[in-house]
């Protein structure tokens, strides 16, 4: 496992404003849909895509079928879908997406060539992680025993 800094996860988040969740959710049980929400709740700009869903509305978001379909600036991608989809999918953020500053993998995803191939452009790469947990750890907002270890405010 790639161990990543306390500060080097905290500098991305902070001058993080907008995210493309590659492969979220409609179904609010499913982690990509509550991780959406819970960074769209904190203020970040999430740009739901998902093939699979193209059309659906979710956080009063219409969801799109690529990456390549974003006409706006993304900050980040986040990627929800199994390893081996990883490549493409970088190459298509890579190539299309302006302002790209970080291409970030889930908890469970990670391809160490798709990884190298970002980091080679000079930007941020991040495996295996999850965007909320990482939030909440460094924020104080982990729950313990039910009760909060911090304020839950807006993004900061």
């Amino acid at each position: 496992m790639v161990a990543y800094s306390d500060e080097f996860l905290r500098q991305i988040l902070q001058s993080t404003t907008s995210i493309a969740m590659m492969g979220i959710s409609t179904n609010p049980v499913r982690p990509s849909y509550f991780v959406g929400r819970y960074l769209d709740l904190k203020g970040f700009d999430v740009i739901p895509v998902n093939p699979n869903a193209v059309g659906q509305e979710i956080f009063g978001k219409t969801v799109l079928g690529s990456l390549s379909e974003i006409t706006q600036a993304v900050d980040m991608v986040d990627i929800f879908r199994r390893s081996e989809y990883v490549p493409d999918i970088v190459e298509e953020a890579l190539c299309g997406l302006r302002g790209l500053q970080t291409v970030w993998m889930q908890i469970g995803v990670k391809h160490s060539g798709a990884a190298e191939n970002v980091a080679a452009r000079g930007l941020n790469v991040i495996q295996n992680r999850c965007p909320k947990i990482e939030y909440q750890r460094l924020f104080g907002e982990l729950r313990m025993g039910g009760f909060a270890t911090g304020v839950i405010s807006s993004k900061f």
